[in-house]
């Protein structure tokens, strides 16, 4: 990636991976790459923010260097150590000795025990500046979007809010901006991101964006860790975070399942028939063959889950009971939801299913057959999912 100018003296010298298919041990699938952005402001105090990962150090210090000699650089902002961010910190220690560097203390403290260093560090919290020039920098705490040590820059003279891993899209384009990029594809993205990396802090992530509104900013570029910068499109990503942030959802249903020998799948196909006769989106995900990245970005809008699974040894089928357990996590409120499957013995699954659901959703009574459904029992599951639809309808009225 060659270098690109953002605005007056602020240059994007990051990395970008088209290559990279799978991302954080490989539970989420980036079918468009990978991109580790890193921003140099050159200024009195000619400033870096975040480095790239592990690997990329030499293409990385060469984009640096073809805009000034990274021994000069003065200030080293770490906005989240995740090693995809952090991983070439040692690398650019080693030619800048004279920088200091800014972050949280828990970023300070993660450094140290991640790579043995941490160089001259000045510890900062919200609402602390750093004058370097023109400019003057504000620091923002943002901790658990996504990492405890998570915080947000915000340059007023050119009004970009530098916004780590908010706000990010896994894209690897060689384009800088959001309006150089089809629009759909990027939305759709930003919500695989956030569904996948996001989800399960919209509470601390609500509460972050009613800060960041109360203190008018006037943001005209977000800059985040990876993707595209958002110029053109900002206020259609933060009504989308907004949304996201608030469990908001859609009159729109997941059929979620893993079947054995296809009895539990006839179930699901029927009972999703069921919801579409009823004008509700029904969509169909069988768990072995649909990435999780996928599933879960559609369910993170979608009102209605639907999870059916056979049982093996008394237990959900392990594809599957690894999707429920980060549906857990997220924590999400108004969702409408029932368990199904079908079983050979004793059919625990369906109750565990249930047991994880119960949390978050109202539940309707869970559809249970033993070994191949009948006729009868298809038609009580298509009738199952049209009950469930209509309730949706009858909730959004």
């Amino acid at each position: 990636m060659a270098i690109k100018l953002v605005k007056d003296n602020i240059y994007s010298v990051g990395v970008v991976d088209f290559n990279e298919k799978h991302f954080h041990d490989h539970t989420y699938l980036t079918r468009r790459g990978v991109t580790y952005n890193s921003y140099l402001i050159v200024d009195e105090k000619i400033t870096l923010i975040d480095t790239v990962r592990r690997g990329f150090e030499k293409e990385w210090i060469k984009n640096i260097r073809n805009v000034v000699d990274p021994a000069k650089i003065d200030v080293i902002i770490i906005n989240h150590i995740e090693p995809d961010h952090s991983g070439s910190f040692p690398e650019i220690l080693k030619i800048c000795h004279n920088a200091k560097i800014y972050g949280t203390e828990k970023a300070k403290l993660g450094l140290i025990k991640y790579y043995g260093v941490c160089g001259d560090w000045i510890v900062v919290k919200s609402g602390q500046n750093l004058n370097i020039g023109k400019r003057i920098l504000n620091f923002i705490d943002v901790p658990m979007i996504h990492w405890p040590d998570s915080m947000f820059t915000y340059s007023a003279h050119d009004k970009i809010l530098f916004s780590s891993d908010g706000f990010g899209q896994h894209y690897a384009t060689n384009k800088v901006f959001d309006d150089e990029v089809n629009f759909f594809i990027l939305m759709d993205e930003a919500q695989k991101y956030y569904a996948n990396i996001l989800w399960p802090f919209n509470l601390l992530i609500a509460n972050k964006l009613s800060i960041i509104n109360k203190l008018n900013l006037g943001i005209e570029l977000i800059a985040p860790s990876h993707g595209l910068i958002w110029r053109k499109h900002i206020s259609e990503i933060m009504k989308k975070y907004h949304y996201w942030s608030s469990n908001s959802s859609l009159n729109r249903v997941a059929v979620i399942y893993e079947t054995m020998w296809q009895s539990t799948e006839k179930m699901a196909k029927k009972i999703a028939e069921g919801c579409n006769s009823e004008g509700v989106e029904a969509v169909l995900f069988d768990v072995t063959k649909n990435d999780r990245t996928d599933i879960t970005s559609y369910i993170l809008d979608a009102k209605g889950w639907i999870f059916g699974s056979s049982t093996q040894n008394r237990e959900i089928l392990p594809i599957i009971s690894s999707l429920l357990n980060f549906v857990k996590v997220t924590k999400s409120k108004k969702r409408m939801s029932f368990a199904f499957g079908s079983y050979g013995w004793s059919g625990e699954a369906i109750e565990k299913i249930e047991n994880i659901l119960c949390d978050f959703a109202a539940l309707e009574p869970s559809v249970r057959t033993i070994f191949n459904p009948t006729e009868e029992e298809l038609n009580k599951c298509y009738e199952v999912g049209k009950y469930f639809a209509m309730k949706i309808k009858i909730d959004e009225a």
